[in-house]
């Protein structure tokens, strides 16, 4: 049986090398920390977390909550640690840090068929089965080695994302559907704005709070992925005149063309979750949400993500991966973790435990498998693999990825409630797929 090779120690990596000794496959481990850092981590422990200390929500009704369950039941390392080194969050999973980081990597050094390795990794290695998992923050050398693999135009050094919304939410008797700037099929929903609607909403954005820039992020743009904000604070009429141009828009209610346009571009081929197109943004969360809201036909609107301006390596992984998280040139290369363009500790985490299983499997020859859409895991690795649109952007669980149950009821939460019974029940049968 060959051993398979994981890079990185965050959160993808463990749970790769943990999900792949559970089945009896030996693994070594590569952790450049702590003989070199990088400018975000602090300590050489494995899982260090370098941002918040929450892994959102434990509610079971929750998309946050349901990938937890899919966690444990396919034998997760990273959340029962969580669960014994919770600290007090409402009904939040939040961590005490570093004991929590500490029990992780006792537990991976501990384990009888896991080498840990702290040593850099430049060259990406022959072995095979291989899993890439090195965040966010992928050494310039390795990440040199993923852009010349797959080609450079496949790597993303900066993530400049707009929100999304879930359609459901959508106040669609303020909206109306049309093209983007006169070409192609009115597949867009347009927001339109008064003269008095425009004006406040401009005024909320330039005022609104923005995330400070870490030390290592430069605050410069490119002109194609400039804050909202800042294009804004050039002048009151930028906006309208630039990303908010109503080009060839006439609202059906009204018969005239509005002042300003904002407009959403569905984000997957059901067309359950929308971004609002040129609206990448260094807002706080709570103020995004609040700024966006006064965008007409918004007013109640659900953010599934929020919009981010920051340096994060990832790959275009719709053109490059499979849902198993396969390479799609080397079936036996994975890569796993924000690497692949999932967002969040517990997203990266989920799809390290899958390519920990599938690595395992292609070393005891078996085939790779992929969860079904119908589970949260699933609809995470199915949206990374899939993604209709040229710029594709990091996504963390939602319900709005998860496919529409047949007959779905109108009722927003007995659709949710039912997609949550279809996803326990599709976990179930995969896991015994699997032998879990």
């Amino acid at each position: 049986m060959s051993r398979v090779t994981v890079i990185g120690g965050g959160f993808a990596g463990v749970e790769a090398a943990w999900a792949a000794a559970r089945m009896g496959v030996p693994v070594r481990l590569y952790e450049m920390r702590p003989r070199k850092s990088t400018p975000a981590h602090k300590t050489g422990w494995l899982a260090e977390l370098v941002c918040s200390n929450s892994f959102k929500s434990l509610l079971p009704t929750t998309p946050s909550g349901q990938l937890k369950w899919e966690m444990e039941r396919l034998g997760s390392l990273v959340i029962p640690t969580a669960r014994e080194f919770a600290v007090p969050a409402g009904e939040a999973l939040a961590v005490d840090r570093e004991p929590f980081a500490q029990a992780i990597t006792a537990r991976i050094e501990l384990h009888p068929l896991i080498e840990v390795v702290r040593e850099e990794v430049t060259e990406i290695p022959p072995d095979r089965p291989l899993i890439i998992a090195t965040g966010p923050l992928t050494s310039d050398a390795l990440a040199q080695e993923i852009a010349r693999l797959t080609g450079s135009k496949h790597l993303y050094f900066y993530d400049a994302v707009s929100p999304i919304v879930d359609a459901s939410t959508i106040n669609y008797e303020r909206v109306f559907f049309g093209s983007r700037r006169e070409k192609g099929d009115p597949a867009y929903i347009n927001c339109p704005f008064t003269k008095e609607e425009y004006e406040r909403f401009w005024e909320a954005l330039v005022n609104a709070e923005q995330v400070p820039l870490h030390d290592f992020e430069e605050p410069k743009f490119f002109e194609g992925c400039v804050p909202l904000e800042e294009l804004a604070k050039r002048g009151k009429d930028t906006l309208r005149f630039g990303p908010l141009k109503p080009v060839g828009l006439i609202d059906p209610r009204t018969g005239k063309r509005p002042y300003a346009v904002l407009q959403l571009r569905p984000e997957n081929n059901e067309r359950t979750l929308y971004s609002l197109v040129a609206c990448q943004t260094r807002l706080k969360w709570g103020e995004q949400k609040r700024v966006f809201r006064m965008v007409p036909g918004l007013e109640q609107a659900e953010f599934v993500r929020y919009g981010v301006v920051h340096r994060n390596t990832y790959l275009d992984s719709p053109r490059l991966l499979r849902p198993t998280l396969q390479y799609c040139e080397d079936s036996r290369l994975f890569f796993a973790g924000q690497l692949v363009g999932v967002e969040g500790y517990i997203e990266s985490a989920a799809a390290g435990i899958i390519a920990g299983i599938n690595a395992a499997r292609l070393a005891q020859g078996k085939p790779a498998v992929a969860p079904p859409p119908e589970t949260v895991i699933g609809s995470l690795l199915h949206y990374i693999s899939t993604y209709p649109h040229p710029d594709f952007p990091p996504m963390n669980a939602n319900w709005g990825l998860l496919p529409e149950p047949p007959d779905a009821p109108k009722d927003r939460e007995a659709r949710r409630a039912l997609k949550l019974q279809r996803a326990r029940e599709a976990m179930e049968a995969f896991a015994k797929q699997l032998g879990l």
